[in-house]
């Protein structure tokens, strides 16, 4: 497991596709999740148990989130992480439902798309838990970082 993640991520050029361009762009669940906070079904999701090394983005926006190398099996049957591979584009908010109270919502900075949640029950370094939805991630492989743009995160990759 790492420890620190530290890359940063220049998102100022990116403009959240118009509503009706996102519906076309993305699945029913996908929209669901992104944009009306929805949840999918746990065991059930594309990213719950791939164990592919590479980097998550926001189906939405392509800001990097998550790391392969920060990814565990929290049992839950959702993708889970214990720490975000830029903490600058993830933003966190108190859940207004009152019924689950106590749960931190997770959210992309520049998509402004729902994720998931964040809990204090997840493995050292950090104990944190992102339960992330699999329906707001899309995972770029190790091998196509740099052809995806995303050449910066290679370093996470490379043999010591």
């Amino acid at each position: 497991m790492s420890t620190t993640n530290t890359f940063a991520w220049d998102g100022s050029h990116f403009k959240k596709p118009a509503d009706a361009e996102l519906k076309k762009k993305l699945t029913p669940i996908q929209y669901d999740v992104t944009q009306h906070e929805g949840t999918e079904r746990p065991f059930g999701n594309e990213f719950h148990d791939s164990k592919k090394e590479g980097i998550y983005v926001d189906i939405v926006s392509g800001e990097p989130l998550f790391s392969s190398k920060d990814k565990f099996d929290s049992g839950t049957g959702w993708p889970s992480f214990f720490q975000p591979l830029v903490k600058g584009n993830i933003i966190e908010k108190k859940d207004k439902n009152v019924f689950l109270g106590g749960r931190t919502e997770v959210r992309s900075k520049y998509g402004n798309s729902h994720l998931g949640h964040v809990f204090d029950d997840g493995p050292k370094p950090t104990g944190l838990r992102y339960c992330m939805n699999s329906a707001s991630l899309r995972f770029i492989p190790k091998d196509n970082l740099k052809a995806e743009g995303y050449g910066e995160f290679e370093s996470l990759f490379s043999a010591k």
